[in-house]
């Protein structure tokens, strides 16, 4: 007498077995991964437009200052001592002068 391992097969819905589980992770990422990192882009993108020359920020490499200077894709900052750095917008991390406003 052998023994022998049995394979069932489901019939028709192997497919649909296999389809929803991978519709439903696409969707958990979506809605954990993709959906968040776009609303942050979009929050970074808004506080990038709205900095004015006077506003003190942060930059994504901790350095602070004050812009004295901005054109399309930069920004002049002028940090303690009298310092001018030139970053990218994209570097732009905080906007120092929202940050230490009391709330209304």
């Amino acid at each position: 007498m052998t023994t022998g391992i049995v394979i069932l097969q489901a019939g028709g819905n192997g497919m649909l077995g296999t389809l929803i589980p991978m519709v439903l992770i696409m969707v958990v990422f979506y809605f954990f991964m993709i959906r968040p990192q776009v609303k942050k882009a979009k929050d970074h993108k808004k506080l990038v437009e709205e900095l004015k020359k006077g506003d003190k920020i942060v930059t994504t490499a901790g350095i602070h200052g004050k812009i004295v200077d901005m054109n399309e894709t930069t920004f002049l900052i002028e940090v303690e001592g009298g310092t001018k750095i030139r970053f990218d917008k994209t570097a732009i991390s905080l906007d120092a002068t929202k940050a230490t406003l009391p709330k209304a």
